[in-house]
């Protein structure tokens, strides 16, 4: 699974140590394209590379640039993390959706994931250079999170969401065409033979038996392959009584 295409932006970070948590983070979830925008501290720093434990690749490669622009100049889309909601009705999408949408468009091109200061967030003008804003709905009484917790929290959606689209991607690709509906048609025809043969389907009392297969085989979407073994079993299943 390639993530290459997802970013993860941290602006104005005032901890070091916060920006080797987030690397860890990414590093968890497969990520590993890491821009800061005008860190406080000094950067690269021991406190960043000791927190970063096992993650130092992903420090070693990280950009630093000094303001947001040139950090999602190439981007075609942009979510800003939000942990409060503005007076002005910005598009507003939870965790798991927001995973969704950068996992697709990022099958396009690059995408950005975008985190605000630890105590302040993002600005208005920031947020407004985002296309959507992502809000994680902590405990109302406890709602901040620290910035390596909340990164964890959305890159483990992008993760779950990358493995559902592989997933989704390994079940339709096949070795072999899919049956047309020729062929499905055949099969329905040799299921209600097979099947009247060996004494399972009486046509004059069907109990829409046939119906409920074409109901299985439809959703099942068989391929080639699949339906020359259905076929071979039927056949198989007929010949005892054709040799009696």
């Amino acid at each position: 699974m390639s993530y290459e295409n997802i970013r993860v932006v941290l602006v104005g970070t005032s901890h070091p140590g916060n920006i080797g948590g987030v690397a860890r983070a990414m590093k968890n979830m497969c990520l590993s394209d890491l821009v800061l925008v005008s860190p406080e501290a000094e950067f690269p720093s021991g406190k960043a590379r000791a927190r970063a434990s096992s993650a130092l690749d992903i420090l070693e490669r990280t950009r630093v640039v000094d303001d947001l622009g040139a950090a999602i100049a190439d981007c075609q889309l942009v979510v800003g993390a939000s942990a409060r909601l503005r007076a002005i009705p910005w598009p507003l999408v939870d965790a798991r959706e927001a995973a969704k949408n950068l996992v697709q468009q990022s099958e396009q091109g690059k995408v950005a994931l975008i985190f605000g200061r630890e105590n302040s967030g993002l600005t208005n003008e920031e947020l407004e250079r985002c296309h959507k804003l992502v809000h994680i709905p902590a405990n109302e009484e406890y709602s901040s999170l620290n910035i390596a917790a909340a990164v964890q929290v959305l890159t483990y959606e992008i993760h779950m969401a990358k493995r559902e689209q592989t997933n989704e991607t390994l079940k339709v690709s096949n070795d072999y065409p899919m049956s047309t509906a020729e062929e499905m048609e055949g099969l329905y025809a040799h299921f209600e033979q097979a099947l009247e043969t060996i004494g399972f389907y009486d046509p004059k009392n069907p109990r829409q038996l046939m119906r409920r297969l074409r109901r299985l085989f439809n959703r099942a979407q068989l391929d080639s392959m699949e339906m020359n073994i259905l076929r071979g079993i039927l056949a198989a299943a007929e010949s005892p009584k054709k040799n009696n």
